[in-house]
């Protein structure tokens, strides 16, 4: 596979990072899935979701594929009174990425981004490096430093 967006961010700000890619199946996009074929624990393998908030419009959030995203607390950290996840096919227009290749790394813009807290408890996480197929792996605080994103409860 040819080096994504993402991949040419991260070797542009020289961080220390490692990418898996593994066979798609079309009919299983789940994280659970991905984590198996990068013999990841699922606990460390996060998946991107795009938000829309009442007040402050796009947001993305990075959480553990084996969580669902409280959207109580997912608005709080964010500043909105109430956010709605983004319809999939609004997802390739706002970011640039596609349903489960989304990335947090290399949007189209630069959206408010929140890491679930407990990732920092992992010397390394997993993310999307932007295609489906490709996981990157870096430190939770690298990739809090390459999106400027917060660390926060969100599940």
């Amino acid at each position: 596979m040819s080096k994504t967006n993402a991949i040419r961010i991260l070797e542009a700000g020289k961080i220390d990072h490692t990418v898996h890619t593994y066979e798609v199946d079309e009919d299983d996009l789940s994280g659970e899935t991905v984590a198996r074929k990068i013999n990841a624990d699922e606990t460390t393998v996060f998946k991107t979701l795009v938000t829309q908030g009442d007040k402050n419009g796009i947001n993305v959030f990075c959480i553990p594929i084996t969580e669902e995203l409280n959207l109580k607390k997912a608005a709080a950290a964010s500043g909105n009174k109430k956010i709605e996840m983004v319809k999939v096919k609004e997802l390739l227009p706002l970011t640039g990425y596609i349903r489960g290749g989304c990335s947090p790394i290399g949007m189209k813009k630069q959206y408010p981004t929140y890491i679930e807290e407990t990732a920092q408890l992992f010397e390394k996480i997993y993310a999307s490096a932007g295609v489906r197929g490709m996981q990157v792996c870096l430190s939770p605080a690298d990739l809090q430093k390459i999106t400027g994103a917060a660390f926060a409860d969100l599940i």
